[in-house]
């Protein structure tokens, strides 16, 4: 197959930061997907309905002129947010889930829940409207193997938190393990995961590839090659419960190359071509579609999109850096090639 075209994808998963930086990277999102989920994880964390509205008013006057795209907003889990909160959320029409990061377990997540029963109350109230949960699932113990700390996730709070509320929907978010693949095959329904590109493209091997790479540092880290390959058999399977999260998260060169580096991986510029690419690999490029565009916008209840993009099976080689706001910002693949372009986009 030298191409193929699908119904415009939705990004469920990414980071866009915000200013110069979020005007930087955006473009590349809105060319290829026709909505995101937008992680609030900003520095202050954006935990209050208000604060979701106007940084989605920010993110729309940064569009390039004649695109469409629309900003899916979520809300950051704190021991402090209000069951209130979760009214107004979903008033909002436009707030379609809540973000719970463990304290410390990633960029930006010291604002995070340090202990899940602390917000009973508001999973309660996010049961009854109907919003759903986005979860960065790891521990945070530093007696925990890095390794390990999504698995242990599982055992010590997605396993209780997915029982003490049935209703609620969760999304399991850029799993990166074989256990997360089983937990999501052997959940109730309403449960979900996303799969990141790097996640299925690379193992652990990648962060030591000639020397540290840095740019291959993401949270949750790479795992190894069996779990990478379980992710790609769940990816390709043509589960419903398995869809597409870039988890693309932008930072600057220097706080990546530096003594105690940033997590995250910047994969926005390629992101669809990159899944294309597991996708061919994995003998599945005709169920790219559903992972890309079906799965996820029926998860979140919202209509597929009409748009249509087309992609060529054209090597394109990637610039070893992009403008960052005054800074530069290093993409996946830098200096080396993505087997697939986009061609073109079609608004529905």
């Amino acid at each position: 197959m030298t191409a193929i075209t699908i119904r415009r994808p939705d990004d469920l998963h990414l980071h866009l930061r915000d200013g110069e930086a979020m005007r930087s990277v955006l473009p590349f999102t809105a060319a290829r997907f026709a909505r995101a989920l937008v992680m609030p994880n900003l520095r202050p964390p954006v935990t209050a309905t208000q604060q979701a509205l106007a940084y989605r008013q920010r993110i729309l006057d940064a569009l390039p002129a004649g695109v469409a795209f629309e900003p899916l907003m979520t809300l950051y889990l704190t021991d402090r947010t209000e069951p209130a909160e979760v009214d107004r959320a979903r008033a909002s029409g436009c707030i379609v889930g809540f973000k719970l990061y463990p304290a410390g377990a990633t960029t930006h997540s010291d604002a995070g829940v340090t202990d899940i029963r602390k917000v009973d109350a508001v999973l309660s109230r996010m049961e009854e409207q109907d919003l759903v949960l986005e979860v960065h699932g790891e521990v945070t113990d530093p007696q925990v193997d890095v390794f390990d700390r999504e698995a242990r996730f599982i055992e010590e709070v997605l396993t209780g938190l997915a029982a003490r509320f049935p209703r609620l929907r969760i999304v399991f978010e850029h799993i990166t393990t074989r256990a997360a693949v089983q937990f999501v095959l052997g959940s109730r329904p309403g449960i979900a995961a996303t799969l990141t590109p790097q996640h299925l493209l690379m193992n652990r091997n990648a962060l030591f590839a000639g020397g540290i790479r840095p740019h291959h540092y993401c949270l949750p880290v790479l795992k190894s090659e069996p779990d990478r390959e379980a992710l790609n058999a769940a990816a390709a399977s043509g589960d419903p419960r398995f869809f597409l999260g870039t988890d693309s998260a932008p930072h600057a060169r220097g706080a990546k190359e530096t003594a105690c580096g940033c997590a995250g991986m910047f994969c926005a510029h390629g992101a669809i071509e990159l899944y294309a690419e597991a996708f061919e690999a994995a003998g599945a490029l005709a169920r790219l579609e559903a992972f890309a565009s079906e799965h996820g916008a029926d998860f979140y209840r919202l209509p597929r999109n009409e748009g249509r993009i087309t992609l060529i099976k054209t090597p394109w080689e990637v610039p070893r850096s992009y403008p960052f706001g005054t800074e530069e910002i290093v993409p996946l693949r830098a200096g080396e090639h993505i087997g697939w372009r986009l061609a073109g986009t079609e608004r529905g």
